[in-house]
């Protein structure tokens, strides 16, 4: 799975795009046939709470499904994003299944 990771208005930190490659990756686990993990990072409205924008988009055959979630941190959204992706593939893999 390729993981590319945008982060807008501000440079991501090494450690933040380790923290976010690992917790993608996982989702491999979910659904094996995902070709592409795209995560976008963006503040917004600097100095209020709530303004860390954090959305996923994965591919998987056929179809893209999308995520995106605002909290304080970026930990916090990709740990968000991540468990509603885990949803989503999820009925996605179910689908697939019945067909």
């Amino acid at each position: 799975m390729n993981v590319k990771i945008q982060s807008i208005h501000f440079d991501a930190t090494e450690k933040l795009q380790e923290f976010i490659e690992k917790k993608v990756a996982k989702l491999e686990k979910t659904f094996e046939d995902i070709s592409n993990a795209e995560v976008q990072l963006k503040v917004v409205k600097p100095a209020t709470a709530q303004n860390k924008e954090t959305s996923l988009e994965v591919t998987v055959p056929g179809q893209k499904l999308f995520v995106e979630k605002t909290c304080d941190t970026f930990e916090e959204g990709i740990d968000l994003c991540v468990d509603a992706m885990k949803v989503q593939l999820t009925k996605f893999k179910e689908k697939t299944r019945k067909m």
